[in-house]
Formats: C-alpha cells, sequence, structure tokens
C-alpha cells in the first residue's frame, strides 16, 4: 500500500516542514549515535536531503518548524516510576546533553530567525506535551512535511500523532535514517503508509513547491 495523495502543490500558507531532532547526536561526525545511523543515511543521502529540504522550503517561504527531544540534564528522569528502553538508554548515554555539542543542532541545519523552535518533547511524538499543535494551529498550517531522525521512532510517532490531530501529513522517506535495515523498511513500507497521506522523495517534494 503506498500513499497517493499528495497536493500538486505545498502551499506557503498552509504548509510547515518540520525537521525531528537534527541534532549533532544524530547527525555530527563526533554525534554519539551518527555511526548507528551512518549505513542507511549514506545510502538515501540522509544530510544532502535534509539540506535540500530546508533550503528549498525557505526559498519558497514555507514556515519552518524544529522539534527537538529534550536535551539531557543530571536528573532529568528523577522520580519517573515507568523509564522505557529508549529514555534509559538516552540517560545512560546522556544523549542530546544540553549545552554540550551532541545537543545542538547540526551546522548546516540550525534555525534562522522567524523560524519556529518548539518544546522538546520527552519520548516520541513531537506533538506530546509540547506546543507544536498549538504553534501550527496560530500559524494557519494544516499540511505538514516530516524530515529528520529517527524514521521509526520520533519521526514515525510523529507522523501518527498529526494524523489523528486532523493535518495532512507527508513523510520524505530519505531525508532520514534508522538504526537497521529491517527498522527503516518497516516504516517506510509498512507504517507509514497505513496512517500517511503521502510518501515522497525529497526531489519529489522540492518539485512540488514549485508547481501551482
Amino acid at each position: 500500500m503506498i500513499a497517493s495523495t499528495a497536493p500538486d502543490f505545498y502551499d506557503p500558507k498552509r504548509t510547515a516542514l518540520i525537521l525531528v531532532d537534527p541534532l549533532n547526536d544524530f547527525l555530527g561526525t563526533e554525534g554519539k549515535l551518527t555511526q548507528k545511523l551512518k549505513s542507511i543515511g549514506d545510502r538515501v543521502g540522509l544530510l544532502p536531503n535534509l539540506c535540500l529540504a530546508l533550503s528549498s522550503a525557505r526559498a519558497a517561504h514555507l514556515k519552518i518548524f524544529f522539534a527537538t527531544h529534550h536535551r539531557y540534564e543530571d536528573g532529568y528522569h528523577n522520580g519517573w516510576r515507568f523509564l522505557n528502553s529508549s529514555q534509559a538508554g538516552s540517560e545512560n548515554r546522556r544523549l542530546f546533553a544540553r549545552g554540550q555539542y551532541g545537543g545542538d543542532y547540526h551546522s548546516d541545519l540550525k534555525p534562522q530567525q522567524g523560524e519556529t523552535i518548539v518544546g522538546e518533547h520527552w519520548t516520541a511524538s513531537a506533538f506530546a506535551n509540547t506546543d507544536l499543535d498549538m504553534q501550527l494551529k496560530l500559524q494557519g498550517v494544516d499540511h505538514i512535511v516530516l524530515a529528520g531522525l529517527v524514521a521509526n521512532t520520533c519521526l514515525e510517532s510523529t507522523g501518527r500523532y498529526g494524523v489523528e490531530l486532523g493535518y495532512h501529513v507527508t513523510f520524505l522517506e530519505d531525508a532520514t535514517s534508522a538504526f537497521s535495515e529491517e527498522a527503516y523498511r518497516a516504516a517506510v513500507d509498512i507504517n507509514w503508509p497505513a496512517f500517511a497521506h503521502a510518501i515522497l522523495t525529497t526531489k519529489e517534494f522540492v518539485q512540488k513547491l514549485k508547481v501551482h
């Protein structure tokens, strides 16, 4: 099953590109998880496509949103009764440490003035316990285009939540990666098509910024 309801043109007044977790611990040369994402990332062109999606969306005057994971700070899970494996792993590795290299934006993917940085998500969805939905609605957005990391966790969870909230959801399949080929294929080939409205390559998305 392939999602097939991509618009012919992504109206900049109604569309936001949301970059999920474009942080150094995923993308930087010294990132703690960069090597684990490298095989698939290199094959699909992860970083070049993220940069292309961002630069093209900016040129077309789409709204740009940055949605990042909560930065690690000592004790930030204190008192939590039920840490899942992802949360425990993030704490043990001190992933995305606040004020340090791993928690900073990749140098090619930093927010610019006027772009929206939403509250940090604690687990997977960029909507859960953040102001993302409110910010999108206040800016008149009803179409969201998702790119970033990781394909089968934060990116997918954000897309699922977005559909539940009534947004038209597009994924960019070559502007993401995963920790295994099986996880990537499960997301792109099985899970996303079950709920997303469109799954595009970055070049296909860019073309739909030009046609109107």
